[in-house]
């Protein structure tokens, strides 16, 4: 077997094949033992009719497609590891001679990883900026902590009020009807949450403990009944009960609930972490800012392929968050209406800047020839052992091979993110 190379474009190659009369014969004679148990011939018990007596019955071609299916695999796969080609889609096929007695000639095209044409990306204008933390960030940070430690405590003596969570009973009527859906008894509603039919709530400040109160609502057009959308419909309501949101007051009692012992260590250690919060989200957005520049300045020709590709695995990193969450990638379509198609439509541009983002930090990679150190690629996978609370050394025995080459690139491309970022300048 011979092959020739031709590159057609900077993402598509061409592989002629020539395969010789002796090899191809062999490979009818393959196809010939393995097939001929399918053919009954007249004169001949099933299985047993001679090679030469099949074709004559059946034609000179009973046995080419069967015979190329042997060979295409071995030469294919020898062909691109001879002349380094790294595949991204299914070749095209063109037989252009397949005859008893004469070479087997053919040949594929194939898209492949693309040529990345590099820019300027060692002149990339970015700043990281921190936002400065103020009194006010803390002073507001501790009020929602107060609000997540606040309580409900009833009350008797006062009408409902906005933010009071109230206990009611209610049912809906669509004129004398009432509609399915639409009854509950011990509903708990915070007034004011906007958990309700808009309008909902509001009608219910000023109710008291044992009052009966008719709510009239209209459904959204786009509510997802279809037969009460856009409709008016009333609720008889019964108001159970009342509580009012009780917040701890700001003091050292406070602060020794969150773990304190003084009420100024608390706000000392919220203004900490809210510096570490906002250093945090700097670096990640100037990493993010210099990479999307470093990858503005290349220019490739991505196939389809790859952008394919990459939207298989957005899928199945969809399918493994909801199977976690209990839900099954089917029902996801059913509930939310979309179909697998539209997914896929709605991940293609994403997928697209993801393998070209890929593609260009790779090119960066190669021509600065970085490469990950063994301490380096260790603290990857000190990371995944310490989040399952083991040693770097267990973890590490219980690595594959392709786990070893995940952490290594995962380690190099962090170091080629570090390179880009010393790049960058205001």
């Amino acid at each position: 077997m011979s092959s020739t190379f031709e590159k057609l474009t900077s993402n598509k190659v061409k592989l002629n094949f020539v395969v010789s009369a002796e090899d191809f014969d062999k490979a009818l004679a393959t196809a010939y033992s393995k097939n001929v148990k399918r053919f009954n011939i007249p004169g001949f018990r099933r299985g047993k009719a001679p090679r030469h007596v099949i074709e004559m019955h059946y034609g000179p071609s009973v046995f080419f497609e069967d015979a190329f299916d042997e060979i295409f695999p071995v030469v294919y796969s020898e062909a691109i590891k001879e002349h380094s080609v790294e595949p991204v889609d299914r070749p095209e096929l063109d037989v252009t001679q397949i005859e008893k007695g004469k070479d087997l000639i053919f040949s594929v095209e194939v898209f492949v990883r693309p040529d990345v044409v590099l820019g300027d990306y060692k002149n990339l204008e970015a700043k990281k900026v921190v936002d400065k933390v103020t009194d006010d960030d803390v002073s507001a940070e501790i009020e929602r902590a107060r609000d997540r430690n606040s309580r409900f405590v009833e009350v008797t003596d006062r009408p409902a009020r906005l933010d009071d969570q109230v206990n009611i009973d209610y049912a809906g009527f669509d004129g004398d009807n009432q509609f399915a859906g639409g009854t509950a008894k011990g509903q708990e509603l915070v007034l004011g949450s906007g958990h309700f039919i808009p309008g909902f709530e509001d009608q219910l400040v000023g109710a008291t403990v044992g009052q009966d109160v008719d709510v009239n609502v209209t459904f959204p057009e786009e509510y997802h009944e279809k037969s009460l959308a856009g409709k008016p419909v009333v609720f008889h309501v019964h108001v159970n009960g009342i509580r009012e949101k009780e917040v701890p007051a700001l003091d050292d009692e406070f602060a020794k609930d969150m773990g304190f012992d003084t009420l100024d260590e608390y706000k000392a250690d919220v203004k900490a972490n809210l510096i570490k919060r906002n250093e945090e989200r700097a670096e990640t957005a100037f990493e993010n800012e210099v990479v999307e520049k470093a990858v503005a300045t290349c220019e490739m020709d991505i196939p389809n392929g790859m952008v394919e590709e990459a939207i298989d695995n957005m899928l199945r990193d969809m399918e493994m968050r909801l199977m976690y969450q209990g839900m099954k990638l089917d029902d996801y379509f059913k509930y939310t209406g979309q179909t697998r198609e539209q997914v896929r439509e709605m991940y293609r541009e994403q997928a697209a800047e993801r393998v070209k983002t890929q593609l260009a930090l790779e090119a960066i990679r190669d021509a600065e020839k970085i490469e990950a150190t063994e301490e380096e690629i260790d603290a990857e996978i000190a990371k995944l052992a310490d989040s399952r609370k083991k040693s770097l050394e267990d973890m590490k025995k219980q690595l594959t091979d392709g786990d070893k080459e995940y952490f290594k690139q995962a380690a190099t491309m962090n170091k080629v993110v570090e390179f880009l970022k010393g790049c960058a300048h205001e």
